[in-house]
């Protein structure tokens, strides 16, 4: 597949965060688990280690926890540009759980596309980009390097 059928956009933060205060993107994260299962030893070992110091952490996000029998285990990450993420955590350790919430925490809940270029203004510049030669008059003519003569 080529560039032009994947989607693309310009570099912006969201909701210019960073303008002023910085605000956290990830609303409320929920751990999914079941009481029993095997599958669920990393999320149970990381809801007695690490949930509370991950709270601690982050006190801008609402962690709920939730045992549910036969279920297999998740994280469910809300942002507050409404995007819902996914992540199951089938057989993980809970250092990996930790891991992938930190991830999660620090992502904005967009989907991860391709950068049209690495700049970009809502007001660009009516005068165009400046060079070396913005402001020379052209009466001077192009620099070219002394000639050396020899004798």
């Amino acid at each position: 597949m080529t560039s032009r059928g994947t989607p693309s956009r310009f570099l912006q933060s969201v909701l210019h965060n960073g303008v002023g205060r910085y605000v956290c993107q990830l609303k409320r994260i929920s751990l999914v688990f079941s009481k029993n299962a095997q599958s669920s030893l990393g999320a149970r070992e990381f809801i007695e280690e690490g949930v509370v110091d991950y709270a601690k952490k982050n006190p801008g996000t609402v962690v709920y926890v939730s045992p549910r029998d036969g279920r297999i285990p998740k994280i469910v990450a809300e942002y507050l540009n409404g995007n819902v993420r996914e992540e199951i955590i089938t057989c993980k350790t809970s250092q990996q759980i930790s891991e992938l919430i930190t991830k999660l925490t620090n992502q904005s809940g967009l989907d991860i596309i391709r950068i049209r270029k690495p700049f970009h203004t809502d007001s660009p510049s009516i005068q165009g980009q400046w060079h070396p030669f913005t402001n020379r008059p052209p009466s001077i003519g192009p620099i070219r390097p002394p000639n050396k003569q020899t004798n």
